[in-house]
């Protein structure tokens, strides 16, 4: 007979959790306590672990959490949030910052009790990011200070220790800048709408309008009004279906109104799928085709067509803020940190001298020989022989780069867990900071698989009676750490997530290698180079062992002959421990991994090197 659960913190969990579906009205919530960070996705809410112990500091931040939660359940709509969204990285962390705000703001207006526990939850936040010791507004998050004035405005709250730092940090430049559209929060707090117009405002007002993307309000002015109407029953509970099922006499909540919408969208695309699927069927029939027969696929790799993949519906591109939170990815940074505090010198120093030897080429360019300009000392022996010989001249000549953008390549795998993977990354880091003072955009990506042993795509092979030599049997993953465009102090938190236990598994890398070329090859700067840096071959024993035991090595082969090829891509790699020289034309190998800064370094070298050099001949020429 099983034991009965003496754990005295059940009966607090359980009554927490059915307060939480009664505070967010969503009777259908379903609320967990983990140990992992905690997270809102749809109907789920994980809040953080009460252990039996239920010290204050356990049960006032499960309750904070829980009820920041539950308000933004009851009075966020999902669909306006999404139409107003603004498309650049920070004006996204000001509008989300703000938004979150304003539903914990509504809670304390209409239900007080919850403004305390809220209180908890952003200072418990404020402590484990370390807010209280900033001391430059430099170093403190700008998206969260406008969360924390728009709750001040909104609530008139003293904010939490550390909480209330951030905000004096940048309070002149809030207020100074966004000032007077901020003194109309109170006016449209309840309408979100208005509210997030409000946003983009300030967003533009803080000088971030180029990544507002397009004026919402412009391409539908019927929207408008939709979305009011869709907030006002949101709000009151009512009905909340759309224009077509506003005469359902069932009342709904503001969730079955989103399940309701995602139906219809749904609905929507298969019903223009199945239009598309019919004007393929014409074009059949026109060309003499039979009906029933499907159009061709095109091949998954541009590369190789004869390359197969058996599903890519598990596969994910994601960025690091999306695998873990602020807090967690602050203390995985720290940690990183920590372990390569005795390497971090030396691979500066590194970086120093490729600073110095990159801003060398833009600086120090003289063109001779020349009618006007300053007059060229070293030329003047040739007049006192012959005086009849002209003066010379010089003048320094600007010889910046051309417009470029480098991705680093990090190979994600298992095989590169501890030490390598720690150097990696922090030079990873270091290296975006020289090339930003240099004026050149870095992209950092890493790759790896969602799971070992083919994870969910080869369940579906399992389900489907094992086909023969399916072709690619695991799903992707593919990480963003950090934006060409994002600036390195507000990415640099992400490449923390590579010390994450759980997350380094396969590698796949042809297709990472495509993927990372296509990124580059959407951006606007002239010159583009991709470094990959990695540990060895391809490996995916999911996929190996139901295929060729050289398929993913002859897929990288063939991608990387085709980047070759092309050559709209400067293509280098840097092997640790492993030959890549047989893989990449221009390649070097390491055999210790502290040799990994400097060969980043002298193979970025020499990349600008032989670009400054083509172009002077071109000149000379």
């Amino acid at each position: 007979m099983a034991k009965p659960n003496d754990n005295p913190a059940e009966p607090f969990k359980k009554a927490l959790a059915e307060a939480t579906k009664a505070l967010a009205n969503d009777p259908e919530l379903s609320v967990t306590y983990s140990v992992d960070p905690s997270g809102l996705v749809g109907d789920n809410a994980r809040l953080p672990q009460v252990t039996r112990r239920m010290t204050s500091q356990e049960v006032l931040l499960a309750r904070g959490t829980a009820d920041a939660y539950a308000m933004r359940l009851r009075f966020h709509n999902e669909g306006t949030h999404n139409k107003y969204r603004p498309a650049g990285e920070v004006a996204q962390a000001l509008y989300e910052t703000m938004e979150n705000a304003r539903c914990e703001a509504m809670g304390a207006r209409a239900m007080p009790g919850t403004a305390k526990n809220i209180d908890a939850k952003i200072g418990d936040e404020a402590a484990k990011a370390g807010y209280a010791h900033i001391t430059e507004a430099a170093s403190a998050p700008l998206a969260q200070a406008a969360g924390y004035m728009v709750r001040q405005l909104a609530t008139g709250r003293d904010l939490p220790n550390g909480a209330d730092n951030v905000l004096e940090l940048w309070r002149g430049f809030l207020e100074g800048q966004a000032g007077d559209t901020l003194d109309d929060i109170n006016d449209v707090l309840d309408d979100q709408v208005a509210f997030s117009r409000l946003a983009r405002q300030v967003i533009d007002d803080l000088g971030y309008g180029d990544q507002l993307g397009d004026d919402p309000d412009s391409e539908d002015p019927d929207e408008e009004q939709e979305a009011s109407e869709d907030q006002e029953e949101d709000e009151n509970s009512e009905d909340g279906g759309d224009q077509e099922d506003q005469n359902q006499e069932q009342e709904e909540t503001p969730q079955d109104q989103n399940q309701e919408d995602m139906q219809q969208q749904e609905a929507k695309a298969s019903a223009e799928e199945s239009d598309d699927m019919d004007l393929l069927d014409e074009a059949e029939l026109e060309d003499g085709q039979a009906p029933d027969e499907q159009p061709q696929q095109a091949p998954h790799s541009e590369a190789d067509p004869e390359y197969k993949v058996y599903t890519t519906e598990f596969d994910e591109e994601i960025t690091a803020e999306e695998l873990a939170d602020p807090v967690e990815l602050e203390r995985l940074r720290a940690y990183l940190d920590q372990q390569l505090e005795p390497l971090k010198s030396a691979v500066s120093r590194l970086a120093n001298r490729l600073q110095r030897r990159l801003m060398a080429q833009q600086n120090r360019s003289w063109e001779f020989d020349l009618e006007e300009g300053i007059l060229d000392a070293a030329r003047l022996a040739r007049v006192v022989a012959n005086p009849t010989t002209p003066l010379s001249f010089k003048q320094e000549k600007d010889t910046e780069f051309r417009d470029t953008v480098v991705t680093l390549l990090i190979d994600n795998s298992g095989s590169m867990r501890g030490r390598p993977i720690s150097i990696a990354a922090i030079c990873a880091d270091v290296l975006a900071r020289t090339l930003e003072r240099c004026q050149v955009k870095c992209e950092i990506l890493g790759f790896t698989t969602r799971a070992w042993k083919g994870g969910r795509s080869r369940e579906q092979w399992l389900t489907d009676g094992r086909p023969a030599t399916p072709g690619r049997l695991n799903d992707l993953r593919h990480i963003i750490y950090k934006g060409a465009d994002a600036p390195w102090r507000r990415s640099r938190p992400n490449l923390g997530l590579m010390m994450k236990e759980g997350l380094l598994k396969e590698n796949i890398d042809g297709e990472a290698l495509e993927w990372a070329q296509r990124r580059l090859l959407n951006r606007p700067e002239a010159r583009k180079i991709l470094m990959v840096i990695s540990d060895g071959a391809p490996v995916d024993d999911s996929t190996l062992s139901v295929n060729p035991a050289s398929t993913l090595e002859q897929h990288l082969r063939n991608v990387i002959a085709m980047i070759e090829k092309r050559k709209q891509v400067d293509l280098i790699a840097i092997g640790i421990g492993h030959d890549v020289t047989r893989y990449y034309q221009h390649a070097v190998t390491i055999t210790d991994v502290e040799q990994l800064a400097g060969a980043m370094t002298e193979q970025l070298a020499s990349l600008f090197e032989d670009d400054s050099r083509k172009r002077g001949n071109v000149r000379g020429s």
